[in-house]
């Protein structure tokens, strides 16, 4: 099998990627930061994982397009893709009242957090029809479910994408593609944390169930489950892995 992951070049993503690695996947790390991407690349490969990096920006047609036909090329398929790119911590955001958000960067996190999930989307699916099988697995925030203040951008683009995933569920049923979501709590997938950061993430384990800070180490078993044949009865869910903060 091949697994696709968007972000992977970094933190949870990263994570994502050497966890279906391990499960015996080829793993693309598909990134804007192309160097950081080659590097995770031979760094799994020297987990015995067959690995390799593209350079993608998500918010481009041409990129995604590019990317999914090297994919091809490389290991002639596509079964798994992880739309974990987003704009949030190592392309930053604002953090302000809804007010002070400029026009160009609201549209801006769209164009990637949403639109790029789309576009990866639509450039991947068609491989997967070929076989009457494949797992898109989107990635939203349990922010979603809460509204956090100073991030109305970022909380919009991932409300979105729960609306993305039903429908698309719904589409691509009857052509054996699963999709699903999952939605992480506030999570240190920072790779050198400042003190600010880990108090962040220290208050967000206050309010949860079971309190403890979450890693990314905590979001992967469940991106695991979603991409094997273990939920193949499952799609058009979301699933919200963030200790007990959120409870629906």
């Amino acid at each position: 099998m091949t697994a696709i992951v968007t972000g992977a070049a970094h933190g949870i993503g990263r994570a994502y990627a050497e966890r279906l690695g391990g499960e015996g996947a080829n793993i693309v790390v598909a990134d804007i930061d192309g160097d950081a991407a080659e590097l995770a690349a031979h760094e799994l490969s020297k987990n015995e994982i067959s690995a390799i990096a593209i350079r993608t920006d998500v918010s481009e047609e041409r990129s995604v397009g590019e990317m999914s036909e090297a994919v091809i090329t490389r290991f002639g398929r596509i079964d798994i893709v992880v739309n974990n790119a987003s704009i949030f911590n190592v392309v930053p955001m604002s953090r302000a009242g809804f007010e002070s958000i400029g026009v160009d960067e609201f549209t801006r996190m769209l164009q990637v957090n949403l639109i790029g999930t789309w576009l990866v989307t639509r450039a991947t699916v068609p491989d997967m029809r070929l076989r009457k099988w494949g797992k898109v697995i989107n990635v939203s925030s349990g922010a979603v479910f809460k509204g956090t203040a100073g991030r109305i951008h970022y909380v919009s683009s991932k409300a979105a994408i729960l609306g993305f995933t039903r429908t698309l569920a719904q589409e691509l049923g009857p052509d054996g593609i699963r999709v699903n979501c999952i939605a992480p709590g506030s999570t240190l997938s920072e790779e050198h944390p400042d003190a600010s950061t880990l108090q962040m993430r220290e208050r967000a384990a206050g309010d949860r169930a079971i309190p403890t800070m979450e890693r990314p180490e905590d979001l992967v078993g469940t991106v695991a489950f979603l991409a094997s044949h273990d939920s193949d009865f499952m799609t058009g869910q979301t699933l919200v892995v963030d200790g007990g903060s959120v409870m629906r």
